[in-house]
């Protein structure tokens, strides 16, 4: 271990929308949570890793805390506050606003329970003028004792260097607890799915609810062939060999990732909706996705959608656990 290193986790919570999984992608330098201007599209615990000459920081992207509809509005909610007691530096995000509507005030609330560091961060410093911000941090001053304040810009990266430097003044001494390549533990099957998620949500607009779910059937690799292919190969071990590391364990540009997904939903008028006249709303979600996955796996990609109907399965434990989110990870 270096010495002086210091390593910890750090939760990021806040209201739906307010710009979590921007910044946390961001801060790391590559996209792992899906981003939407709908709310509540974080629906899971996601970690990410930044690693540093100072130290490691472990991120903790949770669901926007808001007032649950359903089991997975309370899964959601409860995974969010959970991490409360379970890291070493608290991450609240705001926007920039002077006015404190009931859902800040629960979470004020909250943060006064626990011991933790609590680090405001008031994002989205782009939208408003220089001197407003000003008022913005005494306003939120007066509420609570904030260990640090500190306005950026997630979208744009303004003064996030100052936010690392005040979340490493609160991380304990120690080891990492990741390799210093690791960038996320997430595995590729559950990115994949969320990346063709949110191109559903960014297609789909405002036509149907949040309602939907993508669950991977299959995704298996393949060798591609022909000489194009070897000379790309030879090029990007060949990056790989002076330190450029790239998003998953092996050099994959020679390969064919087959990818079959179902798109599930709740109604069967939201099912024609995602499919579109003669296919076109499901092409145009694969075609959205396909590029990003592509770029994240390393690999060429044959994706396949599908749309399925469980009706209600927002309520539902059982299908709730098949897709991905078990309720009883969040007790």
């Amino acid at each position: 271990m270096k010495e002086n290193f210091k390593s910890g986790f750090v939760t990021l919570i806040g209201r739906p929308n307010v710009g979590k999984s921007t910044l946390m992608n961001y801060l790391i330098g590559q996209k792992i949570a899906i981003t939407s201007h709908r709310p509540q599209t974080t629906r899971n615990r996601i970690q990410t890793v930044y690693t540093c000459e100072e130290g490691q920081i472990v991120f903790v992207d949770t669901p926007g805390i808001h007032k649950a509809k359903n089991k997975l509005g309370d899964y959601m909610v409860r995974i969010a506050e959970r991490s409360l007691t379970e890291v070493d530096v608290i991450l609240w995000l705001v926007e920039p606003t002077t006015f404190i509507g009931a859902g800040e005030r629960h979470i004020i609330e909250q943060l006064k329970k626990v011991k933790t560091p609590v680090i405001l961060v008031i994002n989205k410093t782009d939208k408003v003028k220089r001197e407003e911000v000003l008022t913005f941090i005494d306003v939120y001053r007066k509420e609570m004792d904030f260990d640090e304040i500190v306005p950026v810009s997630a979208l744009k990266g303004d003064n996030t260097d100052v936010l690392v430097s005040c979340i490493m003044k609160y991380l304990p001494y120690g080891e990492a607890f990741y390799d210093e390549d690791t960038v996320t533990d997430q595995p590729e099957r559950q990115i994949v799915s969320e990346l063709v998620r949110e191109k559903a949500l960014y297609c789909l607009e405002e036509e149907i609810p949040h309602g939907i779910a993508v669950v991977i059937e299959s995704m298996k690799f393949r060798k591609a062939s022909g000489k194009k292919n070897r000379e790309k190969d030879k090029e990007k071990n060949k990056e790989k060999k002076e330190g450029a590391v790239a998003f998953g364990s092996a050099v994959k540009s020679s390969t064919i990732a087959d990818i079959e997904a179902t798109i599930v939903c709740e109604r069967e008028s939201h099912k024609g909706i995602i499919i579109g006249k003669q296919g076109a709303m499901l092409k145009r979600i694969g075609s959205k996705a396909r590029p990003e996955i592509e770029d994240m796996l390393g690999s060429k990609v044959n994706l396949q959608l599908w749309v399925k109907v469980r009706k209600d399965w927002r309520d539902s434990d059982l299908y709730m656990k098949n897709f991905g989110y078990n309720p009883k990870e969040s007790e």
